[in-house]
């Protein structure tokens, strides 16, 4: 849920380099268009992952006006938070493994 509206986003996989890269991409939602890079580089038994996220709001101008007021930042903190919990979660079956 974001902004009190239920989202649905699918996307795809479009490009890979195991286990280094992969990149997924919106097909389906709500908006314009999203390309999700994920970069994995590995050092001293520690795995470290860069994000780059691009995205463009629908609705022309009024969007771009939108993603420059509101949208870049929500979105940049909702994937810090969504990143914060995959570690959490892939530190927690690194322990029990």
């Amino acid at each position: 849920m974001h902004f009190g509206v239920r989202q649905q986003l699918t996307t795809i996989i479009t490009e890979m380099d195991s286990p280094t890269y992969f990149v997924d991409e919106m097909v389906k939602g709500a908006f314009k268009s999203i390309r999700h890079e994920h970069h994995f580089s590995f050092e001293e038994g520690k795995t470290t992952m860069i994000d780059q996220f691009y995205f463009e709001s629908p609705f022309g101008i009024l969007g771009k006006l939108v993603k420059l007021i509101i949208l870049k930042k929500y979105m940049t903190n909702f994937l810090l938070e969504r990143n914060k919990a995959i570690k959490l979660a892939a530190e927690k079956q690194a322990v029990i493994a």
